[in-house]
């Protein structure tokens, strides 16, 4: 019998550890009102926003150089389906706005960032192309509301943090060039004053939501200085004041592995007018913050991803009956599906705790800020590369039809190897969390003292697995340290971030299950810190048959849906 799929799912609810986190981390009268809405999103992204998903990516947008008339005129045609999703991204729940605009669904503030990613979280699992614009609108209107003067933020703020499709105005961000990709010194676009305007020239390779109405971009001003300081941050309209377009063009759309609704492509600049944002000399500086959020909604949307892809794998392994038992019933597919869930709840942790420290940092905490500096390119390194695997995993776990593009499982494959190639490949995102937070930054003593304080404050947890976690807590924030101060450790970067991640993401799964446990007597997030701790950072004898099928008792616990006393967690800890 060939298994299911999850069409017709309500992605919210059979996910009910998302409520459990939001309670967790969610004031309680904010996360009643969201319910609603992330319920009525969560069966939107397992139908209706599913079904435009397949069609939009199927039938990608093209690119149109003149009308029927023979006019020059250039315009990207789209899916019906993929406006079908803008529509209910940028209108109906106005996830683009939240950060910025009051009202968005009813709530009289607007949304910290651990709410807004839930809605992120929820709709990603649907469709990750659109993703990519939702984010730099929210990114451009972020640098613009913070460092635009203004007569801009008067002219364009408005149009950015709309929810009236008629009146929404998409934003991009054009960065990467031919001469330099992570290497943003080497950029060659030039920009020449004219009165209150900008001329820019040059040519950018990557640009997505290649027909944005207004684009962030750096350039160098005429006679700056080379390197990163003299570039400069540009607001570039896609339309002059008159209607007219401005002068760019967009040479061609890339054709590539994923994300295939949305449209990327090369743009040549031929004296396009822009406009200045923020001090030319602190042009890099600047857009490194926009990276950085954005890079925290590279980690919810491959987390997304992976939860998405261990629905399916979930929905195939309880209802494929094969030699005569269902594919969950056996062990080494119960293995494979705890590997899946590890790693999924890993992401949705670490992107929660992130956007966390990002709202207390907004909020003018220091600690949370240096906190913040160095989760944040943690959380995009490792949670990235983890949703390629996962992703594999969920299509093998279907078999061959999972390979098949009329099933969900190749498309999630797809998109997921752009997560850890967006804002950074992983060798720069892991040089950025040592050489940068770490060794210039000390932020790994923030990260340290965080970690102490959540095993601290997890209440019930046994004291010897509270030991446990403060020692290989230290000895990662030690380990960090000696990679970032010494040149001739570089090599050992990405695995220096790797165990970062799985020791914040061990102390966060305690930290977590002792407050779900308080909240309805359910321990057994903290199985999970187990096998983080058990297999990402404690080596094992690959010679060794280990007793019961190893983690056999845990599975069975976790795979079920029965809530875990404490006690019973503590047993389960060795502890």
């Amino acid at each position: 019998m060939i298994a299911p799929d999850t069409s017709g799912m309500n992605f919210y609810r059979a996910d009910p550890i998302l409520a459990d986190l939001l309670r967790v981390y969610l004031p309680a009268a904010l996360f009643q009102h969201i319910e609603p809405h992330l319920d009525r999103l969560g069966a939107l992204a397992g139908g209706h926003l599913d079904e435009c998903a397949r069609l939009a990516d199927k039938h990608g947008p093209v690119l149109h150089q003149r009308d029927r008339f023979g006019n020059d005129r250039q315009w990207i045609e789209y899916h019906p389906a993929y406006r079908e999703l803008e529509r209910a991204a940028y209108g109906e729940f106005g996830i683009h706005a939240m950060s910025h605009r009051k009202g968005i669904l009813g709530w009289s503030d607007t949304y910290p960032a651990v709410a807004k990613h839930a809605f992120t979280f929820l709709f990603n699992q649907a469709e990750f192309g659109l993703g990519c614009p939702i984010n730099v609108t929210d990114g451009a209107a972020r640098l613009l509301s913070r460092f635009g003067d203004d007569a801009l933020k008067a002219k364009y703020l408005d149009g950015l943090t709309q929810t009236d499709m008629a009146k929404l105005t998409q934003g991009g961000q054009f960065m990467t060039e031919k001469e330099g990709g992570s290497d943003v010194g080497k950029l060659t676009t030039t920009a020449v004053q004219e009165g209150d305007h900008w001329r820019l020239h040059g040519e950018k390779w990557f640009c997505s939501n290649a027909d944005a109405e207004v684009v962030m971009l750096l350039a160098r001003p005429e006679g700056a200085v080379g390197g990163t300081q003299g570039v400069g941050l540009f607001l570039m309209p896609r339309r002059l004041d008159d209607g007219s377009p401005n002068h760019y063009r967009i040479v061609r759309l890339k054709d590539k592995l994923g994300t295939r609704s949305m449209a990327s492509g090369e743009i040549k600049l031929e004296g396009a007018i822009a406009y200045a944002v923020g001090r030319l000399d602190r042009g890099f500086v600047q857009m490194a913050e926009m990276v950085n959020w954005s890079r925290l909604s590279n980690g919810v949307k491959s987390a997304a991803l992976m939860r998405r892809a261990h629905h399916d794998a979930n929905t195939v392994a309880n209802n494929r009956v094969v030699f005569g038992r269902r594919i969950v019933d056996m062990p080494l597919a119960r293995r494979q599906l705890m590997k899946i869930m590890l790693a999924t709840e890993q992401a949705v942790s670490m992107s929660f705790v992130t956007a966390d420290a990002l709202d207390r940092a907004e909020a003018g905490s220091q600690d949370a800020a240096a906190l913040l500096r160095v989760l944040t390119p943690t959380l995009k390194y490792r949670a990235t590369r983890d949703a390629r695997k996962v992703c594999g995993e969920a299509l093998e776990m279907r078999g061959g039809i999972g390979y098949i593009e009329e099933f969900a499982t190749p498309r999630l494959l797809r998109d997921a190897h752009l997560g850890s190639i967006w804002e950074g490949t992983g060798n720069i995102v892991a040089l950025d969390t040592l050489k940068r937070a770490v060794g210039r930054h000390g932020a790994e003593a923030a990260l340290g003292a965080d970690l102490h304080a959540r095993i601290n404050e997890a209440s019930g947890i046994p004291q010897g697995w509270r030991d446990r976690l403060r020692n290989l807590s230290d000895k990662a924030i030690g380990f960090a340290r000696d990679v970032a101060g010494r040149s001739e450790n570089e090599a050992e970067a990405r695995r220096a971030t790797s165990t970062l991640y799985h020791v914040a993401s061990a102390v966060t799964f305690a930290w977590e299950g002792s407050r779900i446990h308080a909240m309805r007597g359910d321990a057994r997030r903290l199985l999970l810190s187990k096998l983080v701790v058990d297999h990402r950072l404690t080596a094992q004898d690959p010679f060794t048959v280990l007793p019961g099928g190893g983690d056999g008792v845990i599975a069975d616990r976790l795979l079920g849906d029965r809530p875990l006393a404490m006690a019973d967690a503590a047993t389960l800890l060795g502890t």
